[in-house]
């Protein structure tokens, strides 16, 4: 193995260097090549003959994965899989990884971070004192936080970490989680219409599959109180951009913080850019110095171990191995 040279190919990244990567991949003879790209064609041409690719939004189809020759993983760089087919690769005996648990801090932060800024109306109040004007008027209404209700979709490790941090600020928390029915959390576990029906802030901590598609829409902002915020740090899709921009720019509900969209980037004369109510990041969420290393590190160490023979930290599809 020592005179073997494996081919590594990252499809695309957003990360300022690969020092982090070649690091991990001392110990053997890897040829690591950034392709920096997410048009198929290219892809399927420049990971054709690799060894392992890492993805970070690229989507790696059935197409791409069929064409390769010899790959024997492709790892994600995050928590969320939902860019790569599983089920194609499972029928091609490749191996899929991901990071669960590098962010799962500075999520659930922003989460809280995107509710509170939300509920306290900084940005309006911000932007009142920008145009010359001294009011608290400029925020109402604004209701105290305290006793309020936070509504988690998904109690998965970020929606437990934003659930624990809303009951460390004094709020009541209801889930609703259908995998998931027990926690040493102060947690009320409810179904969905329960949860919309009277929450606060709703938060959304669920992974993006056929079954939480667009899982909230039209109607879903209709059970909203109205003077609810809904917080996505989750995946964009989960929700209906359409329906969403008709709930705030209808005033269906009060307010909205999305750290992710649909489509994403937000094309730049898309109508969610035009609305006062929404505070939109830059799929973000994530980012720290500190969970930037631990990412491409884990990423790289999954394939590393696959390299080598053995099999990743996190597999997400186990039955590639049966």
């Amino acid at each position: 193995m020592g005179s073997e040279v494996f081919k590594v190919v990252i499809t695309d990244s957003y990360h300022p260097t690969m020092h982090n990567e070649k690091e991990i991949f001392k110990e053997l003879n890897v040829d690591l090549t950034l392709a920096q790209t997410k048009n198929e064609d290219e892809l399927m041409y420049a990971t054709q003959d690799a060894h392992a690719l890492m993805v970070q939004h690229a989507q790696i189809t059935r197409r791409i994965i069929e064409n390769l020759r010899q790959c024997k993983i492709i790892a994600r760089y995050g928590v969320g899989y939902d860019n790569i087919d599983l089920k194609a690769a499972t029928e091609c005996g490749i191996m899929a990884s991901n990071v669960p648990d590098y962010c799962t801090d500075e999520v659930s932060a922003h989460a809280i971070a995107l509710l509170m800024a939300c509920s306290r109306k900084l940005f309006s109040l911000d932007r009142s004192v920008r145009n010359k004007e001294w009011t608290y008027l400029a925020g109402e209404p604004i209701f105290k936080l305290y006793g309020q209700t936070l509504g988690i979709i998904g109690l998965g490790r970020i929606g437990k970490a934003t659930a624990q941090k809303g009951i460390g600020l004094g709020f009541k928390v209801k889930v609703y989680d259908p995998y998931v029915s027990y926690s040493e959390l102060d947690v009320k576990f409810t179904g969905l219409d329960d949860l919309l029906n009277s929450s606060d802030f709703v938060s959304l901590h669920c992974p993006l599959t056929e079954e939480t598609r667009h899982m909230i829409g039209k109607d879903e902002f209709k059970k909203m109180k109205s003077s609810a915020f809904l917080i996505n740090t989750a995946r964009g899709p989960v929700v209906d951009s359409k329906a969403l921009y008709n709930a705030l720019e209808k005033d269906i509900i009060a307010g909205a913080g999305i750290d992710v969209t649909e489509p994403e980037p937000l094309t730049l004369d898309h109508p969610l850019r035009s609305l006062d109510n929404l505070i939109i990041t830059p799929h973000t969420a994530w980012y720290s110095e500190n969970s930037q290393k631990l990412l491409q590190q884990e990423t790289a160490r999954a394939v590393l171990s696959v390299l080598k023979g053995g099999k990743p930290r996190s597999l997400v599809n186990p039955e590639v191995l049966m």
